[in-house]
């Protein structure tokens, strides 16, 4: 058996999701995610992703992670923040020794739905297929499970580990 964690970074909202993985049988363990508020100074909101990260780490004990691949946002301020947060929540499972795995957002849909273009809407719908009893909290933690399933489909061929 093996638990994944799957991560989507975003400085307002991180989700997170874990799931558990036996002879190919994926099982809902537990999903969330991690508000900050912008009024908070930006160290601070770091700071307080990856205290809460680490809590989930500690409680859940998983063995491998996941992550999406960085995009580009239009707004270069936007995309440095998004880097930082990102930066942070790849860091809290490094620190645990736990390998992190990057995922194009294409691939995760691919590896979810069946098709590369796939809408959130079909991508959480999926989901809770995929996970009977799960009721992501909301749509970050929907997409954190989504990179904890994609991770599972691809982890024994995987290349792009960090």
């Amino acid at each position: 058996m093996v638990r994944i964690l799957g991560l989507d970074p975003s400085l307002s909202s991180t989700g997170w999701g874990v799931i558990e993985v036996e002879n190919n049988k994926l099982r809902y363990v537990a999903d969330g995610f991690i508000p900050t508020s912008p009024k908070m100074p930006l160290a601070d909101r770091l700071a307080v992703i990856h205290k809460a990260l680490s809590e989930v780490i500690e409680l859940y004990r998983p063995e491998e992670a996941a992550i999406e691949q960085v995009f580009l946002n239009d707004n270069p301020h936007s995309t440095i923040k998004l880097g930082m947060a990102r930066g942070v929540v790849m860091l809290a499972p490094a620190l645990f020794g736990i390998s992190v795995t990057e995922y194009e957002p294409n691939k995760i849909k691919k590896a979810v739905v069946g098709v590369g273009k796939a809408d959130k809407h079909q991508v959480e719908t999926m989901v809770k297929i995929l996970l009977p009893g799960c009721r992501p909290k909301n749509n970050d933690s929907s997409d954190a499970l989504a990179m904890a399933i994609c991770h599972n489909s691809y982890r024994r061929s995987s290349s792009v580990k960090i």
